[in-house]
């Protein structure tokens, strides 16, 4: 197999962790900053399950990220 596949499943794993990053930063340092600063659009008890769904999310992401680099070939 060539090199050029492997960069490309590598480049897809690298895109897919960081929306994972992304995703799990928006879950946690989102929600945070906006009590913080008095900008809470939703209701305070629902900020924290949405912060849980969005950080299993990002972690799905990541797991998928991983499942993609195991498809390279030598």
């Amino acid at each position: 197999m060539g090199l050029v596949p492997n960069e490309r499943t590598k480049l897809f794993a690298t895109a897919l962790n960081n929306l994972a990053v992304a995703t799990v930063v928006t879950a946690i340092i989102a929600p945070i900053a906006g009590f913080l600063y008095g900008a809470v659009a939703t209701p305070r008890s629902w900020w924290p399950v949405m912060g849980a769904v969005w950080f299993l999310v990002g972690i799905g992401l990541h797991l998928v990220a991983q499942l993609v680099l195991g498809r390279l070939r030598e």
